[in-house]
């Protein structure tokens, strides 16, 4: 929607990390934004940091109680993303998904609200087509420890395929790669988050494996535009979209290109790698910038330089503010041109 247009915004899922970010846009963009979380494992800092904004409310559920509210859009972010927390609880997490989504839609079904759904790029499993488009089915182990996350998400999909074909509902489906910058915990046990804070305190920095597993890192503000032209696109895609960084890079090359950042003194250590570890991890995002016109703006050195410092702000006690601040005044160099399919 144009942003001159002022809407009532729901963002399920609003102090966790990306839905952090997206908040912060929306409200720059002169929106009314309501935040739901039941904050296990979004920081409370997030809310805080927003509660004198007068555009700005926040309500404390779980998604998978329903909930009455009268919105124009909805951003469904629920649910933990990062395997050390949706491995926590995997019976919540996958009811979250699922029954997140199903509150989510009906939801939308009673204001007519449009929808967007934050899918991920675990659907596909540790992949045998690289990379990966949205036609691929996916290679995924339905019962292994990861199972609750990858085949959660899956399920919401397939909920929200048929919520568009009977009722009629505008829900638009982002797939999301691997994302990262400032506003990361410190102990969500992702790859940028532990290395950055390994090195940063001079610790061992930990590699899974042998580090020849790829992913492909997208910073947050790409990210957050992807997710606000899907909700703004006419018409709505025809299916699921992919939303990540092209540009694929190993762990053990990303750890070393953290250590180089950081001038830390670290050194490497690998460790078992991890049960059903996706291999592989690339986007194909032709989709994407042929429907929505995007593509991801902030080469890696960048937003990991941003990220760098808002952890070193961490170490300093520096408030969200001071360290977010930092975040903007950064120059966002580099620009990423996607390879066509293959």
């Amino acid at each position: 929607m144009p942003r001159n247009t002022q809407s009532t915004i729901l963002v399920t899922g609003g102090a966790g990390f990306l839905g952090f970010h997206l908040c912060r846009r929306l409200l720059a963009d002169g929106h009314r934004v309501i935040c739901l979380d039941d904050l296990s494992s979004g920081p409370r800092e997030h809310v805080q940091h927003f509660l004198d904004h007068p555009a700005y409310s926040f309500i404390e559920h779980d998604v998978r109680e329903p909930i009455a509210l009268q919105v124009d859009q909805i951003y469904n972010l629920a649910c933990p993303a990062s395997p050390t927390a949706y491995q926590a609880d995997p019976i919540k997490t996958n009811l979250t998904s699922v029954l997140g989504a199903r509150n989510m839609l009906d939801l939308a079904c009673s204001t007519g609200a449009r929808m967007v759904h934050s899918s991920t790029s675990e659907v596909y499993g540790d992949p045998l087509v690289h990379p990966q488009p949205e036609s691929y089915w996916g290679n995924v182990d339905i019962v292994g420890p990861r199972a609750c996350y990858d085949e959660g998400k899956r399920c919401a999909e397939a909920l929200i395929a048929d919520y568009r074909r009977m009722r009629g509902v505008d829900c638009r489906v982002a797939r999301i790669f691997n994302t990262y910058g400032p506003g990361m915990r410190e102990d969500d046990g992702r790859v940028v988050s532990t290395f950055v804070v390994e090195a940063l305190q001079n610790r061992d920095v930990t590699v899974q494996g042998d580090g020849s597993h790829t992913r492909s890192m997208c910073y947050v503000d790409d990210l957050v535009e992807g997710l606000i032209r899907m909700m703004a696109v006419e018409p709505a895609p025809s299916g699921p979209l992919n939303l990540g960084n092209p540009d694929e890079i190993s762990v053990l090359d990303f750890a070393r290109r953290v250590l180089e950042a950081t001038g830390s003194r670290s050194r490497l250590v690998f460790l078992a790698e991890a049960v059903d570890d996706p291999h592989v991890r690339r986007p194909d995002i032709s989709r994407a910038t042929f429907e929505l016109g995007w593509v991801p703006r902030v080469a890696l050195d960048a937003g990991l330089a941003r990220t760098i410092d808002y952890f070193r702000g961490r170490s300093a006690t520096a408030s969200l503010s001071q360290r977010l601040d930092g975040d903007r005044a950064a120059p966002a160099t580099g620009e990423v041109t996607p390879e066509p399919a293959e």
